[in-house]
């Protein structure tokens, strides 16, 4: 990577340094976020040196210091729809709205260059997000989004080596979990393996990211994202390369740390490993349950992850099979078994009847009940009698009045109850019903539907979460409810054509 790169590479935060920290710690903007989107109006050099010469003294010549050398995009509210549409249109109708582009020439903003349009959550967020993308494109029924979207990522792993947790310099750190290659099924529902076959080298170069330094690590001596089990079994977990606060989160993250048992580094690793799981914040990743600074996603090898990179081999072995490279294709078959193998060892929980998460520090399962249980159904790694627990479990514990919760612990945190969350509300009803439990599937369709066009009819607005217990708007975690919003539209148009007629059509493998 030449120097220029490198430089463009880094986060507001190692650009701006103490200026950034000192910004971010007086909290001038509510939103912690507007502070690591800025535009600067000059070079970071000439701000840099201007600011070291000349320190504002008082928060109030900090805050004009900014205003002078910034402009500082506040995201607003998404449109509201035009009054009187059904939901399916309502749905479509959003789409342009939260289409946007992020300019091959992004000065020295914080915006990672994409070279198509792309479809952004909507509210705060207003960047591509990796696992969001492919929920949000289940429901555009438009090949062409899809096809610009595997394409942006394919851009990403080429400059980058995997795909960021979004397009901005201060995730490129970390990623999300991997759905580029559902994300490239989606160009040819059809025949999957022909797109697979398209973006093979990208494929193969996201998987060599996820499994580096496979080769180094030793049970109870993890490296990067990959954990050796006690029989030297891979498995893998979330985790970031940096372990200072995120630049999005700079001031709670800091302020975290002074009332924090671990170490400050490594409560900071956590945090951001959480955020690379998608599921920012949960009990999975809390010692306790409930306690944020007793975050310790690092020390967690999770069910969804490994389940995703299942599919990621066998799409790989599928792509090389089309290619006629079948000594390769033998060997991602070979790993896609043995990952298969090692959940089914280490991750099955026979005494909740769930996939579980397991911490390798403790080498014990965690014994949760979340809806993450559901990504091997999904992924069609279960057999039948532990998608059939699996169903059970899910019914007694997480099943409620809007669709499925999270996890059956009420916490403050966003990835817990009483919130539902639309990507777990489709793993669960296409995972469920392709092991047959198809009146399962079908309600929590229905009750997920029903909940987000009763929210729809009281405010005109798609959220990002959802109460599905007192049948309301979701709460909890770090910023205010978002609306758009991406994921819970796309879902939702596909889960009204489900809960009609049970038919889940064009999905890849």
């Amino acid at each position: 990577m030449s120097t220029s790169t490198r430089r463009r590479s880094r986060s507001p935060a190692e650009t701006f340094g103490s200026l950034f920290e000192r910004v971010a710690l007086a909290a001038i903007h509510e939103d912690g976020k507007d502070w690591a989107d800025p535009h600067p109006l000059r070079s970071p050099d000439e701000i840099m040196r201007q600011y070291e010469a000349d320190p504002p003294e008082t928060d109030e010549d900090l805050r004009s210091f900014v205003a002078a050398n910034f402009s500082i995009d506040s995201w607003r509210p998404e449109p509201t729809p035009v009054a009187g549409l059904d939901l399916r249109t309502a749905i479509d109708t959003l789409w342009p709205a939260l289409t946007r582009t992020s300019p091959m020439s992004s000065g020295h903003s914080s915006m990672l260059p994409l070279p198509h349009p792309y479809l952004a959550p909507g509210g705060r967020f207003t960047e591509t997000y990796y696992w969001d993308s492919y929920f949000a494109l289940l429901g555009t029924n438009e090949s062409w989004r899809a096809r610009q979207t595997a394409d942006n990522f394919a851009h990403l792993i080429r400059a980058h080596g995997h795909v960021p947790n979004g397009n901005r310099t201060y995730y490129l750190s970390r990623s999300q979990p991997p759905f580029f290659f559902m994300v490239a099924g989606l160009t040819e529902p059809q025949d999957p393996a022909a797109a697979y076959l398209r973006y093979l080298p990208e494929l193969i170069t996201e998987h060599s990211w996820w499994m580096r330094g496979s080769r180094q690590a030793r049970p109870g001596a993890p490296v990067r994202r990959v954990v050796r089990m006690p029989d030297s079994g891979l498995l893998n977990r979330y985790w970031d390369a940096k372990d200072t606060p995120r630049d999005e989160s700079f001031r709670k993250d800091t302020l975290l740390a002074r009332g924090a048992v671990q170490p400050e580094r490594q409560l900071w690793r956590n945090l951001r490993a959480g955020a690379e799981s998608g599921w920012d914040f949960s009990s999975r990743w809390l010692a306790d349950r409930h306690s944020l600074n007793l975050i310790r996603t690092c020390d967690i090898v999770p069910i969804d992850l490994n389940s995703i990179l299942y599919g990621l081999e066998c799409a790989i072995a599928d792509g090389l099979n089309r290619l006629g490279d079948h000594a390769r294709e033998t060997r991602y078959r070979r790993k896609a078994e043995l990952r298969r193998r090692a959940i089914v060892r280490h991750l099955w929980n026979d005494a909740i009847g769930l996939f579980d998460d397991y911490d390798w520090t403790r080498t014990c399962l965690r014994g949760a009940v979340t809806a993450a249980a559901v990504y091997p159904l999904f992924f069609k790694l279960a057999d039948k009698a532990q998608a059939a627990s699996t169903a059970e479990v899910c019914e007694r514990e997480l099943l409620a009045p809007g669709g499925l919760l999270t996890t059956n612990i009420t916490t403050s945190q966003q990835w817990d109850a009483p919130n539902g969350w639309a990507p777990l509300q489709w793993l669960a009803v296409q995972g469920l019903d392709a092991y047959g439990h198809h009146q399962l599937a079908r309600t929590i369709a229905q009750r997920w539907s029903s909940l987000v066009a009763q929210i729809f009819a009281q405010t005109g607005r798609f959220m990002e979460k959802y109460d599905v217990v007192h049948l309301g708007q979701g709460g909890g975690g770090e910023y205010p409810m978002q609306d758009g919003f991406g994921w819970t539209n796309g879902v939702t148009a596909r889960l009204i054509d489900f809960a009609s007629d049970g038919l889940a059509r064009g999905q890849p493998r």
